[in-house]
Formats: C-alpha cells, structure tokens, sequence
C-alpha cells in the first residue's frame, strides 16, 4: 500500500529552505525555484543544495556533468556505464553527495522535451537507489517527486509537446529535434518511477550496499537490468517462482531458496560453530548475491557462512514475509500453544506453507543434537536469529516490538520442535 506522499506546499517549502539559489547574468539575479528545479543543457557552478563543505562544493559540479553525460545531454568519451559507475562510486564512498545527486537528477528530468535524455535520467535514479540510501532530512521529498510519477506519462507526453511547441514558435528550424524527440521514446516513466518507488522504501530500510569494495561495473549492469527484471531478492514469493517457470517448471519451491540451503549443508554448515550467527564476510556475500541473481552457483565458495548470510537475506528481503502480515496475530497470540502454532501454519496460502515447511525442516538438522554440540545453535538459539527474518512487526512504539520479539521467537521456536516436515523430502 502507497503511502499518501507529502504536499506539493510541503515540498516547495522544503526547496526554498533547502536549495542553494543560484544566479544569472550580470546582475547576478536569483534564479527561481521552478527554474532551479527544471532542465538544465549548462553547467552549474555550485552545489544545488546547501552546504559548507568544500569538497562537496567542488565535486557536486563535477556530478552535475556526469548527470549530463549519462543522459546524453553532454558529450563525453566515457561510456555510459563507465559514467553512472565513476557517479554512483563518488556517492557511495561520500554520503554529502547523495541527495545532491538526487536533487540533480530531479532537475534534469523536470521539463525535459527529450524523452531519450528524460528516460535515462530516471534509470540513473533507479540505479543510484540500488547503492544508497537519500538522507532522513531529504526522503520525504525524493519519495514525493517519484510519487507524482507513478502515472503521469500522459501528463509527461502532454508537458513536452506543450514545451516543444513554444520552442517551434521561437525557432522554426526545430522540426527535425521535435521529430527526434517522438521518436526516442522507449519504456514509460511510469515504469522507472514504480521501481524507484518501490526500491526508495527498501533502502531507506537496508541503507544501500555495504561491505568495503567500491561498486563494481556488473553491479551496474545489474541494477540497471533489474528495472525490468526483478531481482530474486526484495521480490515477492509468486513473482519469484514465475520467473523461474522457464528454467526450472517443476520446481515447487524457490531455486534460490534450495539451492542457498544446500550449499549450507554441503560446506559443512552443521558442523560449524555460530552458523546463522557469525555473518559472512560481507563482501563475499555481495558477490554471490550478484551471481545467484543470474542463476549461477560458484563452486569456488568454501566459507558456510557466506551462503547462510545470504539465505537470511533473501528471506528478510522478501517483499511480504514467509509468514504473511495477515497471519502475525495469530502467530504471537500462539507461541506457547504447539497444537496452535502447527494450526497456523496450515492456514498459510499453499506457497507460504511450503517454503515455511521448507525452512523449518532445514533448521531441525541444525537442531538435532550431533550437531548443537558443533555449532553451539541450540533450537533456542536457532528461533532467535531467524525469527525477524520470517515474521515482521508493524507497529512502531518499541514497547511492543520488544514483547513482540520474545514472542516470534518462541513460535519459531515450536515450529521447530514440534512441526511435522517429513514431507518435504518428497518435493525436492
């Protein structure tokens, strides 16, 4: 469910408190605020948004000609993966520059009569969210100007063939750009603008890409493609299994989800001490993230922990949990009741149960007792690390939250003791 975005005053009010008014001419006249946060075919000798710092002050000029670049509004030598990899590296490595690039890519695709340029201003927004987060201060706003673009390509369409007229009537040699202009168009903004939508509320959750390594170019490339693609993480469980319809049509569970499991057991995760509770090495954990997302399981992989990180990742990402929201009252209402807790569990919608069922099972050979002496992850220990990742609070007063905490736990807890998952052998 969409929340309702903040008001237009309230993002005007936010711009004229925030924006680092600019001058032209002579006179050094401000620039106003429409005409600050519209396209711009120049340079910028300052930042858009204020700040005391020089060398934000310096690069955010140097960003504002990357923009330009990779919306083909200014020429360079770099290819245009070269250029969002050389942008997103500067504002992943430094946090001042983020929602300056942010407030650039808002001007840039405000009133911008090329569709090509306008499309791949928005693909740049849609990458950048893959790595970074805005600021607390500056989400309202970034989420406000996506939120008016959910369904606006019409209004799009009709704003630039209004901007190109009054270009026409101004310079009668633009026919062939107005040509130009209609016949670059490709995926709608509507399309960009829900992925953004969707992916600025998991970042601003996750905080972006972590570990040490600088974005890598297959990065790009991969988010890039997963506008149109949806990624195995961060997706829905129906949206997963009907991308693997092709590959894999008899699977009845998720691949990643199997095969994350496996690789598990298979580099002796049983017989590892702190498994589920040691993270992989985060970075590691990047990459095979990146080559699960193309169907591919390294065999070069030797740490169980690298695997297992990546397994809670993919369940605590996934768009609805395991257990879905509708269910998590009678969940924490049952965490001390066996008989209850197992009820539960057969009212889940038929994909849900199985996947739990799935999980479960692989948690009960952690739990036997051969393998805690190993692991020192008891059922106790087991329920409290992944509980978050199959059931989510909605509520915000971390009273609650705190109770609620002991309570997940306790019925992930039952689920493993008591849950027959016998069955499941069968499906694999």
């Amino acid at each position: 469910t969409l929340r309702k975005p903040i008001s237009q005053s309230s993002m005007a009010d936010w711009a004229s408190k925030n924006l680092n008014m600019h001058t032209q001419g002579i006179f050094r006249r401000r620039i106003s605020i429409s005409n600050m946060l519209s396209w711009n075919g120049g340079s910028i000798k300052k930042p858009m948004l204020i700040t005391s710092n020089r060398t934000i002050k310096k690069e955010a000029c140097e960003m504002f000609k990357l923009v330009q670049s990779y919306m083909g509004d200014r020429q360079t030598r770099m290819d245009r993966n070269h250029v969002a990899l050389v942008t997103v590296t500067k504002c992943w490595s430094m946090q001042g520059l983020r929602d300056e690039l942010y407030i650039q890519l808002i001007r840039q695709t405000t009133d911008n009569v090329c569709y090509r340029s306008l499309a791949w201003g928005w693909e740049l927004m849609a990458i950048s969210l893959a790595f970074f987060s805005p600021s607390p201060k500056f989400q309202s706003y970034l989420e406000g100007y996506i939120y008016r673009h959910l369904d606006s390509d019409e209004d799009i369409a009709q704003r630039i063939k209004e901007l190109v007229d009054l270009k026409n009537k101004k310079n009668s040699k633009s026919r062939k750009k107005r040509k130009q202009n209609t016949e670059d168009e490709g995926l709608p903004i509507s399309t960009y603008a829900k992925y953004c939508y969707r992916k600025l509320q998991k970042v601003a959750v996750t905080g972006g890409k972590k570990g040490l390594r600088t974005p890598t170019v297959e990065e790009i490339t991969h988010a890039r493609n997963a506008i149109l693609t949806p990624s195995l993480f961060g997706s829905s469980l129906e949206e997963i299994m009907l991308r693997q319809q092709d590959m894999y049509p008899g699977n009845k569970l998720p691949w990643v989800q199997t095969q994350l499991s496996q690789q598990v057991l298979a580099l002796g995760g049983e017989q590892t001490e702190g498994i589920f509770r040691i993270p992989g090495d985060i970075d590691e954990v990047n990459a095979l993230k990146l080559q699960v997302d193309q169907w591919r399981i390294p065999s070069s992989l030797s740490d169980p922990n690298v695997p297992a990180s990546l397994l809670k990742l993919w369940y605590r990402e996934l768009e609805e949990p395991v257990i879905p929201q509708q269910f998590y009252k009678e969940c924490i209402s049952n965490y001390e009741n066996p008989d209850a807790a197992v009820a539960v569990v057969q009212l889940l919608p038929e994909l849900n149960r199985l996947v739990l069922c799935y999980l479960i099972h692989f948690l009960q050979i952690f739990a036997q007792p051969s393998n805690v002496g190993r692991t020192k992850m008891d059922v106790n220990n087991l329920a409290m690390v992944m509980a978050p990742n199959c059931l989510r609070c909605q509520s915000d007063d971390p009273r609650i939250i705190f109770e609620n905490t002991r309570k997940e736990m306790s019925f992930l807890r039952m689920l493993i003791v008591h849950l027959d998952t016998s069955f499941i052998k069968g499906l694999l």
